[in-house]
């Protein structure tokens, strides 16, 4: 069976991808699942989304502990702790196919892995065209797989974008024409693993949640702009902080790059979270120039307020 994971965010077409891939392996007569995993359901938070593909009945569920493949649409989820486990479980037979503007070895040396790692020659920058990433990552797997053909991939894309106008579905199509011809020295890469025995596998790492008694269920808001009464930042993990001494004042950056705009500008220039409704998607971390801006755990910053 092979194990795929698409890893990205919000807005890059991971889901999409991971139903492009899975179509056409049905095409080409395999059994499939394939299924998305969202934290916040929005633009910019990290998302992953999972094919696996048989020759026969799939028996596993849930999440994908040790992936054949992993495609990673963003690099900035690598080094994040909220990026959605992107290297859990890779081992010595993963490949690791990044979309990026650095080359392989430069990655090979960061993450010291046994495993190939590679680097999509086709990079995406354009902001508004970063929705098509999606199909550079499809096309991609689908040649490093070597039992997917271009004709099953190309069919998938038409039935997966049929509701989409037809300059976005050539567009797409393009794209993941490019990626499978870049990949082609690779094909076949990616090693089929076995199904695991369902009687040795792990039990999951459950959370339990005590029950909590209400007399009255919660009330629906209809009212128009009310957002800003949504307390968003209860949904936070982890908090980015900024150090003053470190901030370059560039508040613009972070600022801007912020998919949820609660990041502001102070009297001194220097930006101010508004924690209410961050979400913690980290974005800011990530394309902070001077790392003036890290991330601590929620619980933590909050056992430190209150001893504050």
């Amino acid at each position: 069976m092979y194990r795929i994971r698409f890893h990205g965010r919000g807005g890059q077409g991971m889901k999409t991808a991971s139903r492009v891939l899975g179509s056409a392996f049905f095409a080409d007569g395999f059994e499939v699942q394939d299924a998305p995993r969202y934290g916040a359901e929005r633009r910019g938070a990290p998302l992953f989304a999972t094919v696996r593909a048989a020759h026969g009945p799939i028996r596993e569920r849930g999440p994908m502990l040790r992936p054949d493949l992993v495609i990673v649409a963003d690099d900035t989820l690598v080094p994040t702790a909220a990026g959605g486990g992107v290297l859990g479980g890779i081992a010595e037979h993963t490949v690791l196919l990044l979309h990026s503007a650095l080359d392989a070895e430069t990655w090979r040396e960061r993450l010291q892995l046994a495993g190939p790692v590679f680097v999509l020659p086709l990079h995406v920058e354009e902001p508004a065209e970063l929705h098509f990433v999606g199909a550079l990552c499809a096309g991609a797997a689908a040649r490093l797989v070597g039992n997917v053909s271009l004709a099953a991939l190309e069919g998938a894309i038409r039935e997966e974008l049929a509701d989409l106008p037809a300059e976005v579905r050539e567009t797409n199509l393009e794209l993941a024409r490019e990626a499978w011809q870049a990949m082609a020295e690779h094909q076949g890469c990616v090693i089929e693993s076995k199904q695991e025995d369902l009687a040795d596998a792990e039990a999951p790492d459950w959370i339990e949640l005590p029950f909590e008694a209400a007399a009255v269920s919660a009330p629906a808001i209809h009212g128009a702009l009310t957002s800003v009464q949504v307390r968003t930042g209860l949904w936070r993990t982890l908090r980015p902080v900024l150090d003053r001494e470190r901030c370059n004042r560039c508040h613009w950056l972070c600022g801007t790059q912020c998919p949820d705009g609660v990041i502001s500008p102070d009297a001194e220039g220097f930006p101010v979270i508004d924690y209410e409704h961050c979400k913690g998607c980290l974005v800011c971390v990530a394309v902070c120039p001077r790392h003036a801006i890290g991330s601590t755990p929620e619980a933590q910053a909050l056992a430190e307020e209150a001893a504050s």
